[in-house]
């Protein structure tokens, strides 16, 4: 997709992104995507689990529903789960909702301070003081579209950290402060 194309895919959005004072929780709640329920269908890539579900529905989450998800975003290596930062699903599902696409492989999601200890001391480019280690942070792509594509969506959105890891196959996604890499 080309950024003439995203920009006319995205119509009143491409315009309120163009602002400097865009929020993209101002857009979820008042400005371009007013609906009902928000859902999302998520493939655990690591360990093949699969969920597709309403998260939230008439401006209140759904317990259960988070805690699926949180479940299946949890540390693969060690099992352990927690309470996935609510900014990053309503992220997760802006995009899917942009891009027109909805299924969001997960390469990794949340990691216990243990699990990014030892990745920190075994790989480049793994943060010692990770956003996966606060529930924070996603690193996925989503089927049908390529990463090109959703880091550009992800950046116009200006929502937290964006990293862009073509050779790896994926797009880191983050509730932090704006920046990019």
């Amino acid at each position: 997709m080309t950024r003439r194309e995203l920009l006319k895919s995205l119509g009143y959005v491409g315009f309120v992104l163009m602002g400097s004072s865009f929020s993209y929780a101002h857009l979820l709640s008042s400005g371009g995507i007013r609906e009902g329920a928000r859902m999302l269908n998520l493939y655990a890539l690591n360990t093949g689990e699969s969920l597709r579900m309403v998260y939230w529905m008439d401006g209140v989450y759904i317990e259960g529903a988070l805690r699926e998800i949180n479940h299946l975003l949890r540390d693969h290596r060690s099992g352990e789960v927690t309470h996935i930062d609510l900014k990053l699903l309503d992220l997760l599902y802006l995009i899917t909702r942009l891009s027109e696409r909805e299924r969001i492989v997960v390469i990794s999601g949340y990691r216990s301070p243990e699990t990014n200890a030892y990745l920190h001391s075994k790989k480049r480019g793994v943060a010692k003081e990770s956003y996966h280690s606060l529930g924070k942070a996603v690193d996925v792509r989503i089927e049908g579209m390529s990463l090109q594509s959703l880091r550009d969506i992800a950046l116009s959105l200006r929502a937290g950290g964006v990293g862009y890891y073509p050779r790896s196959g994926f797009v880191h996604l983050d509730t932090g402060a704006f920046r990019y890499w």
